[in-house]
């Protein structure tokens, strides 16, 4: 938790009428005028007046170009005591805005809330609604809503709220844990029956909380885990419900230690279970069946509307023509001031097939974490890159055979033997496919639908990011054998290359000179399987499917993208293939173009991470064999790395510190040995007699 960590996905934040329409950078010192007054009516004695304004700030902090005009005029602090105003209806739109302000001014504007005390009020409404919840207060009739709960709604809000400041904000989190908010926000997940949407929200809040947080765990006593297995158990087949269950089975995963390790096996498998339940379910089929719901619930409601406005029209016939009555059509009832038009519509439709790719994407998510163990903290790398013993540390844990550091994952029996009772593995594949392109078209001709594009993208991403890290853990005959892995080889080639020829024709089409497009959170993700996928075949002597031609295709491709995981990634697939082609016959000269290529970006990559894989990758290659020394005599190999090697010394010492992590300068440290090593080792065969 914390600003170390990159932000999860969430859902979208309280907006009442759809995200903004201006876009960043559109807006101007108008705003300025528009931010004053509005907080300003937040102090003014109506309730209607000041839920107004609630509503409308939170409309406008949807864009964020209008947050610092609120900011410089201390937002937060004048929208912290309404989250305890009289008015109820004043309290959720004052915590709606507080959660789009949370939701889209990111982690300044969170540490910004925690400072200004936000926390303080906070906790004081969510244990309040707490207590209140089970009373079930209604609020009066409200336009077309007619029994609107107030209590529930407010602390959805609240509980998104909270939410965003404690993934974003540590202190946030220590003060969940000092105050004891965890009781009040379970008693709000008992309310899952009957409102899954808030459920969902604080599912969506304990999955962050209890992530890498030991000081919460004593709290969750038998109780408290009893109200999470009922929710697990929960049989409503809904996507909602789908989405609340995946949710509730990270929470669980997160929370694992408070498990006896003699029940430790059957949660691993109900929690897999859960996953493979929702990645079961194919996301493009069920936005063509949602999509044709929704456009049949129109067409009902449409016919309904046009029988009563034929109604309307009989009724008015009647009507006495005396000018002082005037007949007011039904359903276009307003007073002014009226918000009703700005609370959200139901979608119901969309709503479920964005929640079912939220279940999945969490699902994959989670799975690559019980795929990880702890990784080693910054301070022991620091003393590990400081040490004098760092030569001898990597010595010692450098892998010969692989080329590549040990690796600090592993997989636990009661995990493996689940994913394998679950096909978890199998349906991962599944999804690393590319979506429905009869869903796409349909997403792409309906604005409201539009966004779930990369919502699908993003499952796919998930999906190869985890095929990575089981790759990784997994062994050959768990993954299917030798033949599976080679037809895995060719669809991740065909993932790459279809990407590949799509990011060309858009650049086509373009006719413009600039960079060509990229995608490079999928590139990054299926060149991270692929590079995973063909180390695995290489150690086990599994042919590889790749002719040298795709390789290099793919590397002059790679090469050129602004993402340097992409680079690193293509640059280790070459010298994977190459090793495994050094040990064949007749590979001199393919040999050589890889020999050149990795050269060439050793000594001209801007990046000397990218730059330190090359050289390990010339390493893998030349190490040994024939063919490769005859192609590293024929491209002058060790005369280039001996020219090179003051210069990457140099650039150690001079871009090292400040720009890479320790972690990555371990690493480098590692590369410069083990460059220092192959001279020598290229030098005593240039002394050998052939």
């Amino acid at each position: 938790m914390g600003k170390s960590r990159a932000r999860r996905f969430r859902g979208n934040p309280f907006s009442p009428t759809g995200p903004g329409q201006r876009r960043d950078g559109d807006g101007g010192p108008e705003e300025e005028p528009a931010a004053a007054e509005l907080l300003e009516k937040l102090q003014h004695p109506s309730a209607e007046v000041r839920e107004y304004a609630c509503a409308s700030i939170s409309k406008l902090l949807q864009q964020k170009h209008v947050i610092p005009a609120f900011l410089q005029r201390d937002v937060v602090r004048c929208l912290g005591p309404l989250l305890m105003d009289h008015s109820l209806a004043v309290r959720e739109t004052a915590a709606g805005a507080l959660r789009n302000l949370s939701a889209c001014g990111g982690f300044e504007v969170c540490d910004d809330m925690v400072t200004k005390d936000i926390m303080t009020p906070l906790v004081a409404l969510l244990k309040e609604c707490s207590t209140g919840l089970d009373a079930n207060q209604l609020s009066p009739k409200k336009c077309r809503e007619m029994n609107k709960n107030y209590i529930e709604d407010i602390a959805n809000e609240a509980i998104n709220l909270l939410w965003n400041v404690c993934e974003c904000n540590n202190t946030a989190v220590s003060i969940f844990n000092k105050e004891g908010c965890l009781e009040a926000v379970l008693h709000y997940m008992k309310k899952f029956t009957t409102n899954v949407d808030l459920a969902i929200s604080v599912a969506n809040c304990l999955q962050a909380v209890t992530e890498d947080n030991p000081d919460l765990l004593s709290s969750f006593n038998a109780s408290a885990q009893q109200v999470l297995e009922t929710v697990m158990l929960c049989p409503e087949s809904t996507m909602k419900h789908i989405l609340l269950r995946t949710l509730i089975a990270g929470t669980i995963w997160n929370i694992k230690d408070t498990i006896p390790p003699g029940s430790l096996g059957s949660m691993v498998n109900a929690i897999l279970k859960i996953f493979s339940e929702s990645l079961a379910i194919d996301a493009g089929e069920t936005i063509i069946r949602m999509k044709e719901a929704e456009k049949n619930r129109l067409k009902l409601a449409a016919e309904a509307e046009t029988e009563e406005d034929m109604s309307d029209v009989i009724d008015n016939c009647v009507l006495s023509d005396d000018d002082d009555m005037e007949e007011i059509p039904k359903g276009r009832v307003r007073k002014e001031n009226d918000i009703s038009d700005l609370l959200p519509s139901d979608k119901w439709e969309l709503k479920e097939v964005t929640a079912l790719l939220m279940a999945q994407q969490t699902a994959l998510e989670i799975i690559v974490n019980m795929c990880c163990s702890e990784d080693p903290s910054d301070d022991e790398w620091e003393e590990l890159s400081s040490s004098d013993e760092s030569d001898l540390f990597m010595e010692n844990s450098y892998n010969e055979g692989g080329g590549l550091l040990m690796s600090p994952l592993c997989l636990s029996d009661e995990v493996n033997s689940a994913f394998l009772n679950n096909l978890i593995p199998k349906k991962i594949l599944e999804k690393t496919a590319f979506p429905n392109s009869v869903a796409l078209d349909i997403c792409m001709h309906n604005p409201s639908w539009k966004p779930l594009i990369k919502k699908l993208n993003a499952v796919q991403c998930r999906a190869l990011t985890c095929l990575h890290s089981i790759l990784l853990v997994s062994d050959v005959d768990c993954l299917g054998g030798a033949s599976a892995l080679q037809s895995l080889a060719q669809h991740l080639s065909q993932l790459v290359f279809s990407k590949m020829g799509i990011l060309l024709q858009r650049w086509l089409l373009q006719k413009s000179p600039e960079e060509l497009p990229t995608d490079t959170e999928f590139l990054e993700a299926v060149t991270s399987a692929l590079r995973a996928l063909l180390q695995t075949m290489a150690s086990k002597n599994i042919s590889q499917c790749m002719t040298p031609e795709q390789l290099l295709a793919l590397c002059e491709a790679g090469i050129h993208s602004s993402n340097v995981s992409v680079r690193v990634n293509v640059v280790s697939i070459l010298g994977i293939s190459g090793s495994v082609l050094a040990k064949g016959q007749d590979t001199a000269e393919t040999l050589k173009m890889i020999g050149k290529f990795l050269l060439e970006v050793a000594m001209k990559e801007p990046s000397l991470v990218v730059a330190g894989e090359a050289l390990d990758a010339l390493f893998d290659v030349f190490a040994d064999g024939k063919e490769a020394e005859k192609a590293a005599v024929q491209i002058k190999l060790l005369p280039a790395l001996k020219e090179f090697q003051p210069v990457f010394k140099m650039r150690m010492r001079k871009e090292g510190k400040g720009h890479y992590s320790t972690d990555q300068l371990c690493v480098l440290d590692n590369v410069k040995m083990n460059l220092r090593r192959f001279i020598a080792y290229q030098e005593t065969l240039g002394k050998t007699p052939t």
